[in-house]
């Protein structure tokens, strides 16, 4: 087991070596994806991130601040009760709890987060107002719900009629198994840079399906599943939170990026990183986006299936991120 793990890190390792020197890859990924310079960009993850950054682009265009277009872009995947991994329309955990997680950060590094939280439709709303209106930057549980109904938010029902279906079904089988799939990606992580070089990004999620109760992944945690650097650059995160928060993802990304990295060659390096901390790799999927202050992009996942919406240069539209396993070489 040992040697084969080995041989695997090794693998990877050198097939990430080659996205790195752009051989047998189709070129060097400082050109993936798209570059620019003008313009307002947004940047988001799976291909509920179009409908997502057109709300970011209308912000933007009628005067809004980078974070208020982040906050409302994100809502509008938080409200759509057919997604099945983000907002009360998202599959529950194992007791049945369809359970919350969001954080935000605006242009001035500013963060909010809340996790653990149950029957608020908008947990990236309460996250902005912890930013906005408290000295913290993370309330859990019920800490978080009393605060949100105590500032108007209202209680709302989770657990739509297709979750409870699925959920039924899964305790016919009752075997867990945190596996990361187009059905169960969990997470929107949405970023923005003005013409001004303004920045900000919010995360928010339901989780992953029959997740043990309590359970928090990356979304919330600021490195992990999100990280904003005023003067250099920021990244968010998707897939299984437990390899992301081991290399505080987000965090190394926007380092890379300070020391002179590409968002793109950044994104792959925090690949590789979990190549060498998580022992099951090979069995889960995790994907990085991250932006410039000069406006250059990137995206870089550990499985071939990833996606990611770019809004640039008057166009909206939805990539498929290289990745480290299943691209041809």
């Amino acid at each position: 087991m040992q040697s084969r793990r080995k041989f695997l890190i090794t693998g990877s390792i050198a097939a990430i070596s080659a996205w790195i020197t752009g051989k047998g890859a189709g070129g060097s990924p400082n050109t993936l994806p798209l570059k620019t310079t003008e313009g307002s960009i947004v940047l988001s993850t799976w291909s509920f991130g179009i409908p997502a950054n057109q709300k970011a682009l209308e912000v933007l265009n009628n005067g809004g601040m980078a974070v208020d277009a982040v906050q409302q872009a994100v809502m509008v995947v938080e409200a759509d009760r057919t997604n099945t991994s983000v907002g009360l329309g998202g599959y529950p955990d194992r007791d049945g709890h369809v359970t919350l997680d969001a954080c935000i950060m605006d242009q001035d590094g500013n963060a909010g987060s809340v996790t653990f939280l149950e029957n608020i439709e908008h947990p990236v709303a309460v996250a902005r107002m912890v930013m906005d209106t408290t000295p913290h930057v993370m309330l859990s549980g019920e800490g978080a719900k009393h605060f949100a109904l105590a500032n108007g938010f209202q209680l709302r029902k989770g657990l739509t009629p297709g979750a409870l279906k699925a959920y039924e079904d899964w305790l016919k089988t009752s075997k867990y198994k945190p596996v990361v799939s187009p059905e169960n990606h969990d997470t929107i992580g949405l970023l923005v840079r003005t013409p001004e070089g303004k920045l900000a990004g919010a995360c928010t999620t339901s989780g992953l399906a029959w997740k043990m109760y309590g359970r928090v992944g990356d979304s919330p945690i600021i490195g992990a599943g999100l990280y904003v650097d005023p003067e250099t650059g920021a990244a968010a995160a998707t897939g299984l939170g437990e390899a992301v928060m081991k290399i505080c993802g987000t965090h190394l990304i926007v380092e890379l990026m300070r020391m002179g990295r590409t968002p793109q060659d950044a994104c792959i390096e925090a690949v590789r990183r979990i190549t060498l901390r998580q022992k099951n790799f090979q069995e889960i999927q995790v994907g990085f986006i991250a932006v410039n202050k000069n406006g250059d992009t990137g995206a870089f996942s550990l499985q071939k299936g990833f996606q990611y919406a770019l809004a640039a240069n008057g166009k909206n539209e939805l990539f498929d991120s290289p990745s480290m396993i299943g691209d041809k070489k």
